[in-house]
């Protein structure tokens, strides 16, 4: 499964890192997406979404509703099955959007979803 990581980080103590790091472990073809970020442990870092050359299959995010909202073109663009609003990273507009659209928004923890198998 192809997966974006918007707000991915380079920091090992921050949750998108982890995310990055857990997701690759479970198997999944792994895009970070960060605008200043250029790589996290030699991995490639997108700076957008419309930046990443495959289709994603799920979009999970790790930035603040007021930076999501500024990327529904693009998320719209990539049409992913599911958009995973991380902790923090809630946007009820965003997710109504998205279902309309045919997303899923999932409001839930990355990590706890691969933990538990529910990813």
């Amino acid at each position: 499964m192809n997966v974006a990581v918007v707000g991915a980080s380079n920091k090992a103590d921050r949750y998108s890192y982890k995310a990055v790091k857990l997701l690759e472990e479970k198997g999944h073809h792994v895009f970070p997406v960060h605008p200043r970020v250029k790589a996290i442990d030699g991995q490639a870092v997108f700076p957008t979404l419309d930046a990443i050359p495959d289709p994603i299959d799920v979009i999970t995010l790790y930035i603040a509703a007021d930076n999501s909202t500024q990327i529904v073109d693009a998320i719209l663009r990539k049409m992913p099955k599911k958009i995973i609003f991380n902790p923090g990273a809630e946007n009820a507009e965003l997710g109504k959007l998205t279902a309309g659209r045919g997303i899923k928004p999932i409001e839930a923890c990355t990590l706890v979803l691969l933990r538990t198998g529910q990813f």
